[in-house]
């Protein structure tokens, strides 16, 4: 007697010539198939044995190409999309707050963080990335935004020792912020954090109010620290403390925290990170583009330290490419530890996606290519001029492929990209849109 096995039903099979994981690390599977159901993963295998197995709604093959995770970027202020160019070649101050403050002072509003995140959104998908960690203002209208695109996020509650067109005192940073939580408490998609701007920026008392609320909520913390030099100096004076010891005097270090910048660690530092299971966000470009200075990615990653890569805001990048990004930490990573096998392409590709997703706190659910997990992927054609020939496939993602070379994009299985097309996204009103507001600053610096 023989059992007759009927072909499962799935909505999306993908075929790709090569699917990389990402968890196993380094493993690169030839000829394999993704097939998802209601979003989900729900089985990774050869492509013939995939077509025998399932009955699939919609098949995407894409012999030439490498289906990989949804990158993940790390750390954005995204609304800054419509200052990207606005103020170069300065230092972080002089940036900051004889340009970048100014200017947000003036057109910061809800119109702004809207029309910003949605510029954003698009460069983010036609670059293969499917998740973000805002920092910003209005995280209402950013939450609304990212869910309206289906894009994955987890957005910054912001808190900061002065007034601003979101708050007006410390009181009402937290009035607002617990609001926001609450609003977005269960949604599948997008998540909360608080965002405390900096060491430099936020008071010992309201660093304790964000731990308290942060172990009460279960979120995590979004914080710039150890940028500079100079933000190091500055706390020596008037703390008596670095940042990092300061935050530790105050119960922040602690698996919470996603620290980005870091690019003033002693040693000690790096150990008490690994310790206490602190999360650190590389930004390599924008502290190349502003002179901060360099963060030791390879001693983090030896250390055990979670290691995420972020593109920073497009006001000091000017860019949301992740592919960019990602070589550029390879890259930097071995000029700063001088060893050419330091942050090595696998692990590059896995700090861009597995862990950006571990320090959101997202990592059960994205990150890598794992049957139970979301559908968040992109397929990155290698079979273009560029990435030929094919010696080995995750060291062309990350030395020589470009973010022109993603075809396809998926967030939790639902097309958001395909054949280089935005679904549901006009290019033209977006870009329309863009030199309107391109128009509005430029009045206003001129007044």
């Amino acid at each position: 007697m023989t059992t007759e096995t009927h072909p499962q039903p799935c909505d999306l099979l993908i075929e790709a010539g090569w699917v990389v994981p990402v968890e196993p690390h380094g493993v690169v599977l030839e000829d394999h198939a993704v097939a998802i159901r209601d979003g989900v993963i729900v089985a990774l295998l050869p492509v013939a044995e995939a077509r025998a197995r399932f009955v699939a709604t919609q098949t995407v093959s894409r012999p030439e190409a490498a289906l990989i995770p949804g990158l993940v970027n790390a750390h954005t202020h995204n609304p800054m999309t419509l200052l990207r160019g606005v103020a170069d070649d300065l230092p972080l101050m002089q940036w900051l707050q004889g340009h970048i403050w100014p200017i947000e002072g003036a057109v910061i509003g809800p119109e702004f963080v809207a029309d910003g995140v949605t510029l954003a959104i698009a460069e983010m998908l036609r670059g293969g990335t499917t998740c973000a960690n805002e920092n910003y203002f209005f995280p209402d209208v950013q939450a609304a935004v990212y869910k309206r695109h289906g894009f994955r996020a987890r957005v910054g509650l912001p808190v900061i020792d002065f007034p601003t067109a979101w708050a007006k005192s410390d009181d009402e940073y937290f009035d607002r912020a617990g609001e926001v939580h609450d609003q977005w408490r269960d949604d599948p998609l997008v998540a909360m954090a608080f965002a405390p701007h900096a060491p430099y920026t936020v008071s010992d008392a309201n660093f304790e109010r964000i731990r308290m609320l942060a172990d009460v909520l279960d979120v995590p913390v979004h914080l710039h620290t150890h940028e500079t030099a100079q933000e190091v100096t500055d706390s020596l004076k008037l703390h008596g403390q670095r940042p990092l010891a300061r935050m530790d005097r105050l119960g922040l270090v602690n698996d919470r925290l996603v620290a980005v910048h870091m690019t003033q660690l002693s040693d000690a530092e790096i150990a008490l990170c690994a310790e206490r299971g602190v999360s650190v966000v590389h930004c390599p470009e924008s502290n190349l583009k502003l002179a901060s200075g360099f963060c030791p990615a390879g001693k983090l990653q030896r250390a055990g330290v979670n290691l995420a890569i972020g593109t920073d805001g497009c006001a000091s990048n000017n860019d949301l490419d992740m592919f960019g990004e990602t070589r550029t930490a390879a890259l930097l990573a071995k000029a700063v530890a001088d060893d050419a096998s330091a942050l090595d392409a696998a692990s590059a590709l896995r700090a861009a996606t597995l862990g950006g997703a571990r320090a959101l706190g997202f990592g059960h659910a994205v990150g890598s290519i794992e049957v139970g997990k979301q559908a968040d992927l992109a397929c990155v054609d290698l079979g273009q001029l560029e990435t030929q020939p094919l010696h080995h496939v995750i060291s062309q993602l990350v030395y020589a492929t470009g973010r022109h070379q993603v075809s396809d994009v998926w967030i939790a299985g639902v097309p958001k990209l395909r054949g280089r097309e935005l679904v549901d996204i006009d290019t033209a009103a977006l870009i329309a849109n863009a030199k309107q507001w391109r128009s509005r600053i430029a009045a206003i610096r001129l007044t």
